[in-house]
Order: structure tokens, then sequence, then C-alpha cells
């Protein structure tokens, strides 16, 4: 999996209202186009849930 651009994952997830679960991240992914490899990573994470934005970000590096 390539790095994922950290600018590009918060335009991703705009409207997330935090905290919020892996769910509700995932979910606004997908309204806002999020492609395929950004959601499996998502979907991948292995926390649960999210304090602000940069959580979700941190998140996804640590388990690359």
């Amino acid at each position: 999996m390539s790095k994922i651009n950290p600018i590009q994952l918060q335009k991703y997830l705009k409207g997330v209202e935090y905290p919020a679960s892996r769910d509700d991240v995932i979910k606004a992914a997908e309204e806002n186009g999020a492609d395929k490899e950004i959601l499996e990573a998502l979907k991948n994470v292995s926390q649960d849930s999210f304090e602000k934005p940069t959580d979700v970000t941190k998140a996804l590096s640590d388990d690359m």
C-alpha cells in the first residue's frame, strides 16, 4: 500500500464530528469520494474511535 496523503485524507473526512467511531469515519470517506485504497485502510485500522482528525491520520500511519 502506498503512503496516504494526510491532506487528501482530511478532505475525505470532511463533515465528521469528533469524537467519531471508525464506522463514522468510513461512512464520511465513502460519501466524500474516497478511493478503494483509503476505504480499505480505514476498515483495517486497529483503532475503534478517534478524538480528532489527526488521530485518523496517525492510526493509518501506525498500521502501515
